[in-house]
């Protein structure tokens, strides 16, 4: 469970990290409401010119076509559309549901005074039911 608190631009900071979470080999599944990750999905196609970063919009209640099951990020409303449990980054103001069934969850919060408010709820709530939470705060 690691947190990432205090970033500025979130949209850019998640496509950062994604990437790196995509080198790194895992396969990460974003959740969160639609038209974050409709902003998302278009972020991860602008913000480095001459870089890919593999990615895929997955409908809610349809799994993704087979030849498009490896893709490494998958952009899903609800985290049990995920073909598998490697790394859950969650956009919502809640705590995902069967989150536990991830090998690892990734909270990022920003400086907007309610995600900052919902993320500390998060962040008490994961540490209440026994979980190990990581802090990292970014720097501007």
């Amino acid at each position: 469970m690691s947190f990432y608190t205090g970033v500025p631009e979130r949209l850019a900071y998640l496509c950062r990290l994604l990437r790196k979470v995509q080198r790194s080999g895992a396969r990460v599944g974003v959740c969160g409401p639609a038209n974050l990750l409709m902003r998302l999905d278009a972020a991860l196609w602008t913000f480095e010119p001459l870089e890919f970063v593999p990615h895929l919009r997955v409908a809610p209640g349809s799994p993704p076509a087979p030849r498009m099951a490896d893709t490494p990020i998958l952009l899903v409303e609800h985290p049990q559309d995920l073909p598998h449990r490697d790394v859950l980054l969650n956009l919502d103001s809640d705590m995902p549901p069967d989150f536990e069934q991830f090998a690892r969850v990734l909270e990022v919060v920003s400086q907007d005074p309610m995600q900052m408010d919902a993320g500390r709820q998060r962040y008490r709530q994961y540490q209440q039911l026994g979980h190990d939470v990581s802090h990292h705060v970014v720097a501007a």
